[in-house]
């Protein structure tokens, strides 16, 4: 039976305010129709904070930004391009918004919520690239699920 109380460990690679951000961010993309799963491993091996789709197989990444610091340090965020429709950056009210790029869209949250502050531009994946997405959402998903439900389990995996 399901217990409300059951949750996925934190894998401690997130600092509080990337915690924070994130689930503002994905109670917006939740209330926009999408599901989210975070740190999902795409094809070249880079991992998103946050992968979203929605009912229409539409994909979004959003980038977590906790600090102007953790974005200068970034040198990969364009290469996600390829594995989504659109993407986003997420920051605190505490990043200056002029620091992040144009060529994405930009999300402010609170652990509350989000707002987005600009819209990315819609560029449709290549269709071999979102099936693979797809299932790699969807195998993540149901594992995390699955070690929720029996965490003995996934240790044979």
């Amino acid at each position: 039976m399901w217990k409300e109380t059951q949750t996925l460990p934190p894998d401690g690679r997130q600092s509080e305010t990337a915690l924070m951000i994130a689930r503002g961010v994905r109670r917006l993309l939740r209330a926009r129709g999408f599901s989210s799963v975070t740190e999902l491993a795409l094809t070249d091996g880079r991992r998103a904070d946050i992968a979203a789709v929605n009912r229409d197989g539409e994909v979004l990444i959003v980038e977590v930004k906790s600090s102007p610091a953790d974005f200068r340090a970034d040198r990969k965020w364009r290469d996600y391009a390829a594995c989504c429709d659109q993407l986003y950056f997420a920051i605190s009210e505490h990043t200056p918004v002029d620091l992040m790029p144009a060529e994405a869209g930009l999300i402010v949250a609170d652990p509350y919520g989000a707002e987005i502050v600009r819209e990315a531009e819609l560029r449709r994946m290549a269709p071999a690239s979102r099936r693979a997405l797809l299932l790699r959402f969807a195998l993540a998903a149901a594992d995390r699920l699955h070690h929720l439900a029996d965490p003995a389990a996934m240790l044979e995996f």
